[in-house]
């Protein structure tokens, strides 16, 4: 006989012991040897209980029956292949820009997916891009699976507490880590409440050997029970996954970052506290009607009950910090914030007001394997006019028609919400709103900030614009239509406090006089870098915000690290990094022209495949002996003088001023 004792849950380890050779003790096990030869791959599980042991042999295998866990997808690049899906036009969801579940953090029955892969063609950059990684041998070395992308499923993130898939809707791609499972759609929801049950999770970490964060991996999984149920058992426990699904999504509801984000806290009801009450009674059933389903005794349950203990005081060895760690800012605990960055997207016209005036109804909850909206409920719908004309342009400007914090002010008016105090509001949104905008809108390391602050050095003054209005003549109009005819206003001001005061001003009429030169000095700061970059600056949203941004380092004097993130980017983008993109090609034509005739994922990405690439008669993509046009007429073709010379001038500019504190009455 062979004697185990647990006691990793005691805090007196040695009263532990002694208990437990005295045989007065639940954690003394004396398992026959063969016990461990009735789990598959015979892991060192010396506490699984006789009726979870024979559940191996009674029932089929997760994989099989129509049944089948998978592992999906590694870009090997994920800055080139993967964007937040804020970042992209809506208008190519589904169709260049694909929804990708990529693991994430616990989150049982609901997690919202918040990236997206570029898929265009099925995957042709991204294959094209892989092909040479294993002298190539063949792209599905790393982008595997891929009959099963776009059916529904359920996918769970790899190292957790506990094993918790969540839906995988219609429409999607999942990754290397994303793995995932799927099954006959008419047991989607059934399996849902299955797999999420206390009953199964311990039989996961049974055959895995352990309990504190282990990594749920596919072989694993393909190799444990699957109980089906009855018909009753699986209208039961869909009823109940669709209920735990709908409960864990309302509280999405008031995330603006997520395609089911309706409304901000306090005007959204999904942030209520009794959700998790609701929640732990769904469970509680469905872990009753897994027992039945799985045929495990009172016995048993009582070991699986006890497991949870035994779980977290588990050492927990090398356990990875999760990279999709979450980052934004929680509607529940930044309400405040939360509703502030809420009204800047009205004034914008990002978001539709009309669902917190009742204007428009909060449209019907979907069902949890639906493919996924090009946009979240709460966003402006296509052709509905905004709260108030907006052209993707506002700015800090007390008396401007376009001021922010003007129509803010007259966002929270009209849903009935007490507004803060101007000049603190102007302040805030100065100094302290890009931050935490920049955080809530940073998801899996992305960056990916939708109202960008252009401004003086000490935020003075300031021009937002949004993601999804930008266009090439974005800084022209900035230039024209907002900064000088506001660098001519304070000049103005200037020379009529000079001549009030005339030759001899006493000191206080000195110090606004010299607060008006510090500001105008500022502005003509500003309105010449804005002239600077204005002419070589084409955004293109596919890029991903922080090389569509990275020209523009030298205009967010104001945000530091956001400066150097920039600033480290553009000078990336210098050194020839990231030439798939389209900024690459608008600036240096001469040095990623030639590139596409050598890596035809590149001349994927720019349009040019056609003209350098052809199939040999072996099926394999191979250079063309003679491009179908030269490479010189081709860099002839995207040159424009008046973009190189903005970029020599971009080039040779000195560093720009640091930031200067100004003070003005007026502000």
């Amino acid at each position: 006989m062979t004697l185990f004792i647990r006691a990793v849950a005691a805090e007196d380890k040695a009263a532990a012991l002694k208990r437990a050779i005295s045989g007065d003790s639940a954690d003394r096990f004396t398992p026959e040897l063969d016990q461990f030869k009735e789990l598959p791959g015979t892991p060192f599980a010396y506490w699984v209980g006789a009726g979870v042991r024979a559940a191996f042999n009674r029932f089929p295998t997760v994989e099989g029956g129509g049944r089948a866990v998978r592992v999906g997808l590694q870009t090997s690049d994920d800055f080139r292949f993967l964007r937040a899906q804020w970042e992209i036009d809506p208008r190519k969801r589904g169709k260049k820009w694909f929804p990708f579940a990529k693991g994430g953090e616990l989150s049982a029955f609901y997690a919202s997916l918040h990236l997206v892969i570029h898929w265009d063609e099925a995957g042709k950059e991204l294959k094209a891009w892989a092909d040479p990684l294993y002298n190539n041998s063949g792209w599905s070395r790393i982008i595997k699976s891929t009959e099963l992308y776009f059916r529904p499923g359920m996918t769970w993130p790899l190292r957790v507490s506990r094993f918790a898939p969540q839906p995988l809707p219609c429409g999607c791609i999942f990754s290397v880590r994303g793995y995932s499972v799927f099954l006959p759609e008419a047991i989607l929801l059934p399996a849902l409440s299955i797999f999420n049950s206390k009953p199964f999770d311990y039989i996961f970490k049974a055959l895995l050997g352990r309990f504190g964060y282990p990594e749920f991996i596919v072989g694993v999984l393909q190799k444990l029970p699957w109980a089906e149920p009855s018909g009753e058992q699986a209208k039961d426990l869909a009823v109940l996954a669709r209920s735990a699904w709908s409960v864990t999504r309302t509280a999405d509801t008031a995330v603006e970052t997520s395609l089911a984000f309706t409304l901000p806290a306090p005007l959204n009801a999904g942030t209520s506290t009794a959700n998790g009450a609701v929640l732990a009674g769904l469970q509680s059933k469905i872990d009753e009607i897994a027992f039945e389903l799985f045929e495990l005794t009172e016995s048993d349950k009582s070991e699986i009950e006890g497991a949870a203990v035994f779980a977290s005081a588990e050492i927990i060895e090398s356990h990875d910090e999760n990279e999709d760690d979450n980052s934004e800012v929680p509607a529940a605990e930044n309400a405040q914030f939360c509703f502030l960055s809420w009204s800047v997207g009205v004034a914008f016209g990002r978001f539709d007001i009309g669902l917190a005036t009742g204007e428009r109804a909060i449209p019907p909850e979907p069902e949890p394997f639906d493919a996924l909206p090009d946009r979240s409920p709460g966003m402006l719908p296509s052709g509905t006019a905004p709260f108030m004309p907006c052209s993707g342009i506002l700015v800090d400007d007390p008396g401007h028609e376009d001021d922010l914090v003007a129509r803010i002010i007259a966002v929270y008016e009209r849903v009935g919400q007490t507004w803060p105090e101007p000049a603190s509001l102007r302040r805030s949104l100065a100094r302290e709103f890009f931050p935490p905008h920049l955080k809530m809108y940073t998801k899996s390391r992305r960056k990916a900030p939708i109202y960008w602050q252009i401004a003086t050095p000490a935020a003075s003054y300031s021009v937002w614009l949004y993601l999804h209005d930008l266009n090439k003549d974005t800084l022209f109009r900035v230039q024209a239509d907002y900064v000088a005819p506001k660098l001519a206003h304070e000049q103005r001001q200037l020379d009529g406090q000079r001549a009030d005061v005339g030759p001899n001003p006493n000191s206080s009429q000195r110090k606004a006089i010299e607060a008006q030169e510090a500001f105008v000095r500022e502005l003509q700061t500003l309105l010449g870098e804005v002239k600077r970059v204005a002419p070589l600056w084409n955004p293109t949203l596919d890029d991903g915000v922080v090389l569509t941004m990275a020209p523009l380092w030298r205009l967010v004097p104001q945000h530091k690290p956001w400066q150097r993130e920039l600033k480290s980017k553009w000078d990336e983008l210098v050194a020839g990094k990231y030439d798939w993109a389209h900024v690459a090609m608008h600036l240096w034509p001469e040095r990623v022209v030639p590139k596409c005739a050598k890596d035809r994922s590149l001349a994927i990405a720019h349009g040019l495949e056609a003209l350098f690439w052809v199939k040999g008669d072996d099926e394999q993509w191979i250079p063309r002996s003679a491009p179908i046009r030269s490479i010189d007429d081709l860099v002839r073709e995207q040159t424009a003088t008046a973009v190189k010379a903005a970029l020599k001038d971009l080039s040779e500019a000195s560093a720009p001023n640091g930031s200067t504190r100004t003070r003005r009455s007026s502000r």
